[in-house]
């Protein structure tokens, strides 16, 4: 076998194997419509966690109101509070307020939560964490819900 007929077979080798590589990719790569049902049923069962968890804060935190959620920046719950601060004979609105929503389904096939949170009229919180949806581990998202809650739970009690 001359070298000509070695560099046709190991040419063509190589394309048998990317081939290969390409069909197995293509098989585990998520469909459209898989990645919308998967989207969805991990948004229902996290903004339920979500609102279970917000509930338990606004227990904890007497004057807490608990809110659903449902708009074009996602879905998920809040709790808001105000509350009267007198100083000097004047009177001071003070707003507290914290959301954390799953973001909506998008073109990236990215699973996507967000935390926004004020404490006495200042902004001091701000989570963001997203995931691949074919990578996402919906247990670890349930512990980051917790964790940002607990951690609000936290600023808001050292106010």
């Amino acid at each position: 076998m001359d070298f000509r007929d070695r560099l046709q077979k190991a040419a063509s080798r190589g394309a048998r194997s990317r081939a290969e590589r390409e069909f197995a990719e293509a098989a585990e790569a998520l469909s459209e419509e898989e990645c919308k049902r998967l989207h969805s049923r991990l948004r229902l069962s996290l903004t339920e966690h979500i609102e279970k968890c917000l509930h338990q804060l606004a227990d904890n935190f007497p004057g807490f109101k608990p809110e659903t959620i449902v708009d074009e920046r996602g879905w998920g719950s809040a709790v808001t509070r105000d509350d009267v601060a007198m100083s000097g004979g004047k009177r001071t609105n003070l707003f507290s307020r914290l959301q954390v929503l799953v973001g909506p389904y998008n073109e990236f096939k990215v699973l996507d939560i967000a935390a926004k949170g004020a404490v006495h009229n200042k902004e001091t919180f701000a989570r963001n964490h997203h995931q691949p949806l074919a990578e996402v581990d919906e247990d670890q998202f349930r512990e980051l819900i917790e964790m940002w809650i607990v951690e609000y739970a936290e600023l808001y009690a050292a106010r």
